[in-house]
């Protein structure tokens, strides 16, 4: 996935989704803090004005803010380490990944449905730390009094535990990677893009009515709904399901296809297979992304990458367990034994985001 991808994910929906499954934390770790700070500074302002009550007291509350949001930074950084040196131990076949994003999505939906109190049964979907480390945390957030920016920093780095949908999804990318230094570079992209919302929220939360956070609640509660629908789909893509809604919109494109476009290439003589299918590797996917290849005959695959930093890299065929690290720049060749006539080969990439498919037919 590209770095700069990551951090936009992380801005916009990353930020919702780690927002409703760790706002929860940050908020009952800086309650008691941020108290103290509007007390002292209600004391103050009451001696100086009356103008501007909340006069001295965005210091002390953004501080604990940004030191939660510093040690979460680090925390998912040295974990982004660890997620690439452990993909280059153990690599996940494309159906475990489909099972992980499958998963995922599910734990997302629940928790949606939760927020949006569709029924009780929804509450076992919170996500939350053991009971013992909860007790443990509870103790040392008391006992900061003398160090009053102990708890978010300690909480921060815990927030590992509790990674939201988003963050699953990003930290399944990261083990895919196979390569410790670019894994904590997605992870510390991706953590940084989520700041600025959880930051913003953190700090005006306090600042808005109970029936403002309500709705801005059900909004999240919608977005992380909607993030779930298309997690549990690219599981259901990446494991080489022919209905899902990523086949649906494929097909739809089917139709506009012309045979001139598709990029078949024959090849005749020699050792070399009877055809080439040359798929070109982009950010945004791949091209073209639907395929006619005659069947009966060996073919091979030919993938040509260019500055791709995205998910497209991780190439995969999930029927044929075939999966792929490309290059960002380069050309990779994977061969394919002959296909029967009516065979759709569908391709994608490690994440199930991007796809295509090969109709394999008697020419």
């Amino acid at each position: 996935m590209n770095i700069l991808l990551a951090f936009v994910t992380g801005l916009t929906t990353g930020g919702l989704s780690c927002l409703a499954v760790q706002g929860g934390l940050l908020a009952s770790s800086l309650a008691g803090q941020i108290e103290k700070d509007l007390q002292q500074s209600t004391a103050q302002s009451r001696k100086r004005s009356r103008q501007n009550p909340s006069a001295g007291s965005k210091p002390r509350l953004a501080r604990p803010i940004l030191v939660f949001l510093l040690a979460k930074l680090v925390a998912y950084t040295i974990l982004g380490l660890f997620l690439g040196w452990a993909g280059q131990l153990l690599q996940l076949s494309p159906y475990m990944r489909a099972f992980l994003l499958i998963a995922v999505g599910i734990f997302m939906l629940g928790s949606a449905l939760r927020m949006l109190n569709v029924h009780p049964i929804f509450r076992y979907f919170a996500f939350e730390p053991p009971p013992a480390l909860r007790r443990w945390l509870r103790r040392k957030a008391g006992s900061s009094a003398d160090s009053p920016l102990l708890t978010p920093a300690l909480l921060g780095a815990v927030t590992v535990l509790i990674p939201c949908g988003v963050t699953q999804v990003m930290m399944a990318a990261a083990l895919a990677t196979g390569d410790p230094l670019q894994s904590a570079a997605l992870m510390f992209a991706f953590t940084l893009g989520t700041s600025p919302l959880f930051f913003a929220v953190a700090y005006f939360t306090t600042q808005i009515g109970a029936r403002l956070e309500r709705y801005f609640m059900r909004f999240v509660a919608i977005v992380v709904l909607l993030l779930a629908i298309v997690t549990i789909d690219s599981g259901i893509a990446l494991a080489g399901s022919p209905v899902s809604l990523t086949r649906w919109f494929n097909q739809q494109l089917m139709g506009n296809v012309q045979p001139g476009l598709v990029d078949y290439q024959p090849l005749e003589g020699g050792n070399s297979p009877d055809q080439v299918i040359t798929i070109r590797v982009q950010n945004y996917g791949y091209e073209p992304t639907f395929i006619r290849a005659e069947a009966g005959v060996p073919t091979r695959l030919r993938l040509i990458s260019k500055d791709v930093y995205s998910c497209a890299l991780a190439f995969t065929v999930p029927s044929l367990g075939i999966q792929e690290l490309l290059k960002p720049t380069g050309i990779t060749e994977i061969e394919i034994q002959p296909q029967q006539e009516g065979t759709r080969l569908a391709f994608s990439c490690s994440m199930g985001m991007y796809g295509g498919v090969i109709l394999f037919e008697d020419m």
